[in-house]
């Protein structure tokens, strides 16, 4: 056999006893002899799962990827991954995050890959996707599935955003179970993820604007046929990817994470990027702080006019132009020379984008926001800081000050956040401890309180809210999240009480608790120490070596990259 420098050259490029063994098992699948004659071996990295709805139409999209590889000339191999279901998962998807980005790593690592394909939709699946091919660091491109088509209501659009609104309607009596059904109906009426800019659509956003796929990614719905068409195209172009031997490394530079913060702004995306960002930047070695995000991108305003922060949908944001539209426009504040999966730079993909409908996408001079993007604020009582979506946000509780109702955790919320006897009014802050990552474990998507119904009832639709835990990147209001450090560790938000004076001023990036630094102390004092959730399997190791939220909640033995070199050879 030809030599060449493919991984794959290690297995199947081998004489005697080690090539028969590896090739044989690989033929008992109908494969013919040529597929081993030194093409490059492309892996299709796999979060298919009935139990991830969002992706249930990826063995469809698999097919597309394969045909591509197979028409440049590559040997495609579908391999599954742990998949991670936002909807269906408990306690929450993001306790596994970083399980699956560790089989992902592995996966790819321990078998005879020289390029990879990363098929991936609902949020969580994205970013630990990306988090286990960083550590590999081989020839990569991503394949998103694509948002939902746009539901439908009684006459208007709806989607995921649209369940807060609808769930605090029934709360408060203004509509019944069965115009939930018929709500629940009618919201996701095809394949895909979320189809407004959720954490899913931000994380298909993140991966175009780092440059990780082919441009148009983001937003073509998952049953447009131009997904499939994608599909093929990235299959093709990760074969050319790895003859020009085209990192992760390569593409994944300083400058490409701040062209996504910057996009980030301007789509009004997910909290939830943050803490995928400065995970994804700690796997591939760029040095990259929670405190930075305030200054990349802090002129560009919302331009993308989708809920939860607007009006229209993923879909209308495709038929508009999608990113490509979006990032033509912010060509000024992008690094525009950077390399992308394509070969190309930033500026040669998107510089003569079309834009086609000015109501979704706005211009830098007549945005739909001229306040956007995530804010990280700081204060005593978030020490390491906190973020809040302003764009998502009510603009008269921005400056707020108000007297805290805590709850020390989830459970203590849900008994007791609709008891009538409940000290709360509409100044009040809602303070909910113990959902961060140690703390639940997890760090689940809570921290957009529901409201007390007495509140509702009174038409009170939105408060100030701080959690140390997430919220879906579908939800809205004016809520602080990722307070770090969180509660269980003793911190300053462990000792809020009832009653407590908070200031939240966004616009001086900050949150302050009205008690005294010795009164802090002294109640630090009395803390009881917190009680791990398990002694035993991955909950335990997850809850002894998670890092804080503004280090982006990885495992700390993960960051960094352990390569491609399989150090051990069993044949």
């Amino acid at each position: 056999m030809e030599e060449n420098n493919l991984r794959s050259t290690g297995w199947f490029g081998r004489d005697g006893k080690d090539g028969f063994i590896y090739r044989s098992w690989m033929k008992k699948q109908g494969l013919p002899s040529h597929l081993f004659d030194g093409r490059p071996v492309i892996g299709i990295c796999n979060t298919w799962s009935e139990l991830t709805p969002c992706n249930s139409h990826f063995r469809e999209l698999a097919q597309s990827v394969k045909n591509g590889i197979y028409e440049a000339g590559g040997f495609p191999v579908e391999f599954p991954v742990m998949s991670l279901g936002e909807s269906l998962m408990k306690p929450t998807a993001m306790l596994y995050r970083n399980l699956a980005s560790m089989d992902v790593e592995e996966s790819i690592r321990a078998n005879p890959l020289d390029g990879v394909v990363l098929l991936c939709g609902c949020d969580k699946t994205t970013a630990s996707l990306v988090m286990g091919a960083c550590s590999v660091n081989i020839p990569t491109i991503v394949v998103s599935g694509g948002p939902m088509l746009t539901g439908k209501f009684r006459g208007t659009d709806i989607s995921t955003s649209d369940l807060w609104r609808l769930s605090e309607e029934q709360r408060a009596g203004e509509i019944n179970q069965q115009d939930m059904l018929e709500a629940e109906a009618g919201m996701c009426r095809s394949n895909g993820h979320c189809a407004v800019m959720g954490t899913a659509s931000t994380m298909a956003c993140m991966v175009e604007s780092l440059g990780l796929s082919l441009p148009g990614n983001a937003a073509i719905p998952a049953m447009d046929s131009r997904r499939k068409i994608l599909a093929h195209m990235s299959g093709s172009r990760i074969v050319a990817m790895v003859k020009e031997n085209l990192k992760l490394s390569d593409i994944l530079t300083r400058q490409a994470f701040e062209n996504a913060i910057v996009t980030n702004t301007a789509v009004g995306g997910s909290t939830n990027f943050v803490i995928h960002l400065l995970a994804i930047a700690g796997r591939i070695g760029v040095n990259l702080s929670l405190h930075e995000f305030n200054g990349i991108g802090n002129n560009v305003p919302l331009l993308a006019n989708l809920q939860p922060s607007g009006k229209y949908f993923m879909e209308d944001l495709y038929y508009a132009g999608g990113l490509p539209a979006i990032m033509k426009e912010l060509l000024p504040f992008l690094h525009k020379d950077v390399i992308t999966a394509n070969g190309q730079t930033v500026n040669e993909n998107y510089a003569a984008a079309p834009c086609y409908n000015a109501a979704v996408i706005a211009t830098i001079d007549n945005p739909v926001n001229p306040i956007a993007g995530v804010i990280v604020i700081k204060g005593n009582l978030c020490i390491d800081g906190a973020v809040i979506k302003p764009s998502a946000a009510s603009p008269h509780l921005l400056q707020h000050t108000g007297k805290a109702v805590v709850f020390e955790n989830i459970e203590d919320y849900k008994e007791r956040i609709d008891k009538d006897d409940l000290a709360v009014d509409e100044n009040s802050i809602l303070v909910l401890k113990n959902v961060g990552p140690k703390g639940y474990p997890g760090m689940p998507e809570v921290g957009n309180m529901g409201l007390p119904i007495k509140l509702l009832k009174m038409g009170i639709t939105d408060m100030v809210r701080i959690s140390d835990g997430r919220m879906s990147g579908t939800g809205f209001g004016t809520v602080v999240l990722h307070v770090s450090p969180e509660a269980a560790l003793g911190s300053t938000l462990a000792i809020v009480q009832n009653g407590d004076e908070i200031t939240l001023d966004v616009f001086n990036k900050s949150l302050h608790l009205h008690v005294a630094d010795e009164e802090i102390a002294a109640r630090k004092a009395l803390l009881k120490p917190f009680k791990m959730a398990s002694d035993r399997g991955y909950v335990s190791l997850y809850q002894n070596t998670v890092e804080q939220a503004h280090l982006g909640a990885d495992l700390s033995f993960l960051k960094g990259s352990s390569g491609s070199i399989v150090t051990k050879d069993s044949h």
